[in-house]
């Protein structure tokens, strides 16, 4: 008896993963039981689940390897698991008014919601190319369900299809990459594999097998050139889908990123340092330019995040502790400024449905005052500028890599910068100074409440949440180094 209770604490560091897993089980068969037309019971119970998790792993710091060194707990993961889950929570939260509208209503959708959180959160964890792939499919596979949940709508259906294609062959290229790098060192645990490759040195096989495997990761935070399904399957997916997508899976992948090159790749870093700055400055030009073109709202979010992941990978170019503090700060601000901009999205909803493009926004700080001052704020934090979250963001990256020397990717990024806020920019134009042509309907309660929040955040980061962020993103950061 006694030895199952210590195999038990042995468990500690996995403890959030082992109530989420157990949660979603009950969720699960709750809402078979129940049925559909309580779903907004299993919808509110799933973000409580997703709270009672985020508590558990901010209150309860474990630190350990465990399953024969396939599960690393560390501060770093703890940080990029809140916010993971909390993002996860405000995507769930979003889609709650209007659910049967966008076809999200259904309670498989927040058990798919739960294993797609749940797969992150081994994802952040994993320590071994064996885990990380486990972690990458749940995730992944329920992505590609909940894309698609919108049974009835062709472009839901177009997009969760595009999206598991492409999704197949960044998996296959993932999988081709860490089958090279086991092949050339002999290992697939990532501690042994750092240690395997200080004593034999780099081969080229193994070369190949990091640019693959970082391919791989590339896709899943759409980082040019792996970039081509965000778009399309943003534009697609029911807005509240697209929200969830914009938020938890960017950050757990990006965690992915920073862990193989940071811990595993760390004797190499002359070789992962030329591919994340290409990926860097291929997204942050790209997209700069792309979104230009843009009329649908959702494919001008998707070239936004596609730039904003450009931006955050300049900081992990540093290779520096610095530059990992930066891109989880970035991805912090990241999540805060995207879960308002999706408030915003879904509280503009007409008669006929929510807005599409651009130009339905026309004179909506006539019609919507409130909304439209907060999407200009976010707006303009998204550009960058001083005094809001944005700008700190980006000024916590761009240091990093200044102080790494480089200087070209940074005035590169600057410039993107600059071309970006034209888009933004015009969004503001278009809700302020055109004429009203739309009646916009009443905005649901909790979306005003995140909206306010979001916007609150970003306008008076530097005065409330500034320093404990950066402080507790510098313990995170440390952790790996």
């Amino acid at each position: 008896m006694n030895s199952d209770v210590t195999d038990f604490a042995s468990l500690a560091p996995a403890y959030p993963e082992v109530l989420m897993a157990l949660g979603i089980l009950v969720l699960l068969l709750l809402g078979v039981v129940i049925n559909k037309e309580r779903s907004a019971l299993v919808a509110w119970l799933t973000v409580g689940l997703l709270a009672a998790t985020g508590l558990l792993v901010m209150l309860q710091p474990a630190d350990g390897v465990i399953f024969n060194g396939l599960f690393i707990a560390d501060s770093f993961g703890r940080f990029m698991k809140v916010l993971v889950i909390g993002g996860a929570g405000l995507a769930l939260i979003l889609a709650m008014s209007n659910a049967e509208e966008n076809g999200v209503h259904k309670y498989e959708y927040s058990v798919l919601a739960l294993l797609a959180t749940l797969g992150m959160m081994v994802m952040v964890s994993a320590n071994d190319l064996m885990s990380l792939y486990v972690g990458l499919e749940l995730q992944s596979l329920s992505l590609y369900v909940m894309a698609a949940i919108k049974r009835d709508d062709p472009r839901a259906s177009e997009a969760g299809l595009k999206y598991f294609v492409l999704g197949a062959l960044s998996s296959g290229l993932l999988l081709y990459g860490a089958s090279l790098i086991y092949g050339f060192t002999g290992h697939t645990n990532l501690g042994e594999i750092v240690i395997a490759i200080a004593n034999e040195g780099r081969s080229i096989g193994l070369i190949f097998g990091v640019v693959f495997l970082l391919a791989g990761v590339a896709f899943k935070i759409s980082a040019v050139p792996f970039h081509m399904w965000t778009p399309d399957v943003y534009e697609g997916a029911p807005t509240p889908v697209t929200a969830f997508f914009a938020m938890a899976p960017k950050v757990a992948a990006m965690t992915l990123m920073i862990r193989l090159v940071m811990d595993t790749f760390a004797p190499i870093t002359s070789d992962w340092q030329q591919i994340v700055i290409f990926l860097s400055i291929a997204s942050m030009v790209l997209a700069a330019f792309a979104a230009i073109g843009q009329q649908s709202l959702k494919r001008l979010i998707a070239y936004s995040s596609i730039g904003h992941v450009g931006f955050a990978l300049v900081g992990l170019s540093s290779g520096t502790q610095v530059g990992v503090e930066g891109v989880a700060i970035y991805m912090a601000i990241y999540v805060a400024m995207t879960v308002g901009l999706f408030a915003c999205l879904l509280s503009f909803r007409t008669d006929t449905g929510y807005v599409e493009t651009i130009d339905d926004l026309a004179g909506a700080a006539q019609t919507r005052p409130f909304v439209a001052a907060i999407m200009a704020i976010l707006m303009f934090s998204l550009i960058g500028l001083p005094p809001l979250a944005g700008f700190f963001a980006k000024w916590h990256v761009f240091l990093a890599a200044i102080e790494a020397n480089l200087y070209v990717l940074s005035v590169i990024g600057v410039l993107a910068s600059a071309v970006s806020a034209f888009y933004y920019l015009r969004v503001v134009k278009v809700m302020f100074f055109d004429a009203p042509i739309k009646q916009f309907a009443a905005v649901p309660g909790e979306l005003n409440i995140l909206m306010a929040a979001s916007g609150f955040l970003v306008v008076t980061y530097y005065f409330t949440v500034g320093n404990p962020l950066a402080s507790w993103a510098h313990t995170a950061a440390g952790s790996l180094f």
